[in-house]
């Protein structure tokens, strides 16, 4: 075991990000906000579009962190998904989980579909699904684990495997999870792929996706993308987000405290038709949350039962819960993912898979939870 691999998390988010300091001594690095770059430099920096130190540090933060041995940020986690999909061919079959995010969704369908790449959706969540992959001779299998909205739980060793199987890479999308609760890559995943704009920046001010890989030929794939596609992020984006790496750690304890004395408090004080937290004992795949990820992380999902508009009244009733999207920034917000988050999916096709005109998504910050409970009880009674 190397030294950096017995250092803890916060350890390696504080300190693998300090370098190209010069004759500074600077504690934290700056920012380069340059262009370009002086030929002949001792690191080979040219273009920012096809390098910048602070893209190198934030991938060398990002891949230690997730356990992987390569990662590279891109401008954002669609472009990072773009990075991904833009390796296949005319002809390339995906296979996905059915409860895929909105924007992967409308990627593969309205994109995608254009050149002739197909996705097809399974339940990863049955086991037959398993079984009945290799069929589908697919070229990589695409799941999300928590999932966007619903919070389904894939046993990502499992789906790994099922996946090798069939000669397929697995990617797995861990931004619901974060790096600090779950680690697709030790767990037999191909790829990790994480929008960095969210727990790990942490703050809901810059843009940033990262795919991470154990596998130098993916890693190659991916720098070629993020300089042949333009898909790079911002100097600044990276530097804020090395900088909230630093406090990921504490935040995500906060998160999953919060959110599961949320989750607690709806199921057992409020008429819900359903509430979905993974470390909520009512989850369906309780067990496999408690085994995969070392925390339930900050979301909560519930279907009020309620009409569309009397849910979207509740919604905009809240105080402390913001309607926006995106989530896990330090402050909570509130989605209503069939208008918002996943509209582009059909109704039916978003209705087949849980996501009703009733479904709420709270992305639960670390506020003082007393005003979180209390807040949300009150936009009740709206």
């Amino acid at each position: 075991m190397s030294k950096e691999e017995q250092e803890g998390f916060e350890t390696r988010a504080i300190h693998q990000g300090r370098d190209f300091v010069g004759e500074t001594g600077a504690v934290t690095p700056p920012v380069w906000l340059t262009s370009t770059f002086e030929y002949g430099n001792p690191n080979g920096f040219d273009y920012t579009r096809s390098g910048n130190p602070n893209f190198t540090l934030l991938d060398r933060t990002i891949s230690s962190l997730e356990g992987a041995a390569f990662a590279t940020c891109f401008g954002s986690g669609v472009s990072a998904i773009t990075a991904v999909v833009s390796t296949l061919k005319s002809g390339d079959v995906v296979v996905a989980e059915e409860n895929i995010y909105g924007c992967t969704f409308r990627l593969f369908a309205q994109v995608f579909a254009k050149f002739g790449v197909e996705i097809r959706y399974l339940d990863f969540t049955n086991p037959s699904s398993l079984e009945e992959l290799g069929s589908h001779q697919p070229a990589l299998v695409w799941i999300e684990s928590p999932t966007n909205p619903n919070l389904k739980i894939i046993d990502i060793k499992a789906v790994s495997e099922a996946s090798h199987a069939a000669g397929a890479p697995l990617i797995v999308d861990n931004t619901f999870a974060s790096s600090y609760l779950q680690r697709p890559v030790e767990l037999g995943a191909d790829l990790s792929l994480v929008s960095l704009t969210k727990y790990t920046n942490g703050h809901s001010d810059a843009l940033v996706g990262a795919v991470c890989t154990n596998d130098e030929a993916w890693y190659e794939k991916m720098v070629f993308a993020q300089k042949a596609l333009g898909l790079q992020p911002a100097p600044m984006d990276c530097w804020l987000t090395m900088r909230g790496a630093k406090t990921e750690s504490l935040r995500m304890e906060r998160h999953c405290e919060n959110a599961l004395s949320l989750a607690e408090h709806l199921e057992a004080n409020t008429d819900a038709k359903t509430v979905r937290y993974p470390f909520l004992a009512s989850h369906p795949q309780h067990e496999l949350a408690k085994r995969q990820m070392s925390g339930g992380s900050g979301i909560v999902t519930v279907d009020f039962g309620r009409s569309l508009e009397e849910t979207l009244r509740f919604v905009e009733s809240l105080r402390y819960f913001p309607k926006a999207e995106s989530l896990g920034g330090v402050e909570s917000l509130s989605c209503h993912p069939a208008s918002m988050t996943h509209a582009s999916v059909p109704k039916e096709t978003r209705e087949a898979v849980g996501i009703t005109d009733s479904l709420v998504r709270f992305s639960v910050g670390i506020e003082t939870i007393t005003d979180l409970i209390a807040d949300v009880d009150q936009a009740l009674l709206a």
